[in-house]
């Protein structure tokens, strides 16, 4: 697969279905591994890096889960490709700098990606549409199980698997899902909703993961602690805080509709109409636009326009998405009209 193929299509969990789709937009699970012997990332040589990528190009063909998958290598990408597959949420903002010696494997649909030599030897991450952390870690327990059989990870058995970072031992394992919180965040709830999911050590991020800030209402919550809990609890843990979450947020879109619908939908509708009529509109406002729009389409007051639609366009907007598009490198001013009449175009908009 050649990285322009990704353009035709969208990943597995930008379907807009599954469990609690209408609140919950993804689910991923994350393990971090390294191998046995072998100097981690940041303290290998570039001899040492490449040794670790063909291996593991070597072994992913033995692994059902990645039957037809690709091994894009950094060094072999230009800027713009490595920031695409940023975009798409299948590696890291670390994962496209310093490209010597890193790759990343992607699954043909994009369910599970692997990055390979990034913080760890790999990162194995899969991703599904709505609330569904279980069935996520039923596949990446199955990958791991099948890539633990030809090679030996550095592993104690006081301390479980050693990574580079010490938050990730233990199980090594993330959980996070992506929620949408417009209502919580209209109704000024999400502060205290967020503190108190800071009190249970769990963390919040932007749309982006670490080091970014939540953008579009939503925001990503995960586990921060692995060490001394198995997979299933920390699971069952992230499960559980997280359908209190939606139990919130379900209470304060129906307080919004009860108690001041006129302004709710006049807001929505605004929004509608924005995004298919603007002729210059930049990532961020498309994705606060983009926030209210899915709000109306969950409430039932927009009917003209679904989740998958939608979910689509919020890759596709991106600035390195829009360059690959247009086939040219894009200065600020042209990536913001381009965006605006994409967006009419996938909404129905029309140019006058």
């Amino acid at each position: 697969m050649k990285i322009e193929e990704l353009l035709t299509h969208t990943g597995e969990w930008l379907r807009g279905e599954g469990p609690s789709a209408n609140i919950v937009m993804s689910s991923r699970i994350r393990l971090a591994r390294n191998l046995a012997k072998t100097p981690f990332p940041s303290r290998s040589t570039k001899k040492d890096l490449e040794t670790t990528l063909n291996i593991v190009e070597k072994i992913m063909v033995k692994v059902p889960f990645l039957k037809g998958a690709t091994l894009f290598r950094m060094n072999e990408l230009d800027q713009v490709d490595r920031q695409m597959l940023v975009e798409r949420h299948l590696m890291s903002h670390e994962h496209a700098s310093n490209p010597d010696g890193k790759g990343l494997l992607v699954s043909t649909e994009e369910i599970v990606s692997i990055m390979v030599n990034e913080e760890d030897h790999l990162r194995i991450q899969v991703m599904r549409s709505g609330l569904n952390l279980t069935e996520g870690w039923d596949i990446i327990n199955t990958i791991d199980d099948t890539i633990s059989k030809e090679i030996d990870f550095a592993y104690l058995e006081n301390w479980g698997y050693l990574t580079s970072c010490p938050t990730n031992t233990g199980t090594a394992m993330r959980g996070s899902v992506m929620m949408h919180l417009p209502a919580l965040v209209m109704t000024k709830q999400i502060n205290k909703v967020l503190a108190a999911i800071s009190k249970l050590s769990f963390a919040c991020r932007g749309f982006y993961g670490e080091g970014t800030q939540a953008s579009g209402n939503f925001y990503q919550i995960s586990n921060q602690v692995s060490l001394g809990h198995s997979e299933l609890d920390i699971i069952q843990n992230i499960n559980g805080l997280i359908r209190q979450v939606i139990e919130q947020e379900e209470q304060a879109r129906q307080a919004l509709l009860v108690q001041n619908r006129p302004m709710l939908e006049d807001k929505i509708c605004r929004c509608w109409g924005l995004l298919r009529t603007a002729r210059i509109i930049s990532s961020q406002e498309a994705i606060e636009l983009f926030s209210m729009v899915r709000l109306g389409i969950d409430t039932g007051i927009l009917k003209d326009v679904n989740h998958k639609a939608l979910n689509e366009l919020f890759i596709v907007i991106q600035p390195a998405h829009l360059q690959k598009i247009e086939a040219k490198k894009l200065n600020s001013f042209e990536r913001d009209t381009k965006r605006a009449s994409l967006i009419r175009q996938k909404l129905g908009g029309k140019d006058v």
